[in-house]
């Protein structure tokens, strides 16, 4: 009974503790277009509509799509709430597109404020999160299941990655007080550009061939 239940009850927490970080992305936007000197920082360019609009949008859907993953990954809704799984399902997708787009075109735009290397590891998570939306959509609707789910769980872990990426900020502070971390072009800054996603997109890999080998033939 508690082996059933476990693996729903991590996803609620998953889902808890995600709030805060949902709420901080869905309210900026609002509050620096009601003109708070906080909500608009570095993000925000006088004049620059579109790079605005993309940053902006970009963080209103990834909030959104960080909130979807533990719900699409429930166990319950898979089985009690099909209609609703797919629904949600699409609904995550469509939205991941508009984040990976959006972050890109404010890439292309303004860059990043770690500079070159962060753009680059930005605009490379960017285009995966396109390329998971798409694959994801197009092997449900083509009815092949087994690559579906491969993608579906490819871009579950990179829709989540943004809240990992100051989940690691958060807890490296707590462990060194914030060694390597200058202005985002630290040796920690600078790993992190990267170890946000790549390494669970690497462990994910390497549980779909070990589940490849273990199953029979």
């Amino acid at each position: 009974m508690i082996r059933r239940l476990a693996p729903s009850a991590l996803l609620v927490l998953l889902a808890l503790l995600t709030l805060p970080f949902v709420a901080h992305a869905l309210s900026r936007p609002v509050l620096a277009l009601a003109g708070e000197a906080e909500a608009l920082g570095r993000l925000f360019h006088p004049g620059a509509w579109l790079a605005n609009g993309a940053i902006y949008g970009h963080m209103l859907s990834g909030g959104v799509i960080t909130l979807l993953v533990p719900l699409q990954l429930l166990p319950v809704i898979r089985r009690r709430a099909p209609r609703l799984h797919r629904v949600s399902g699409y609904l995550l997708a469509g939205l991941a597109l508009v984040t990976g787009i959006a972050g890109l075109v404010y890439i292309a735009l303004k860059g990043t404020i770690g500079g070159p290397w962060m753009s680059f590891w930005f605009g490379l998570y960017g285009l995966l999160m396109i390329l998971a939306a798409v694959a994801t959509v197009r092997h449900a609707r083509n009815r092949d299941f087994a690559r579906h789910r491969r993608w579906a769980l490819r871009l579950m872990v990179l829709a989540v990655a943004s809240f990992l990426y100051r989940v690691h900020y958060g807890l490296w502070f707590m462990a060194t007080g914030g060694i390597g971390v200058e202005d985002f072009h630290g040796a920690f800054d600078r790993a992190m550009v990267w170890a946000f996603y790549l390494p669970y997109l690497a462990a994910l890999e390497l549980w779909f061939r070990r589940a490849r080998r273990l199953r029979p033939a």
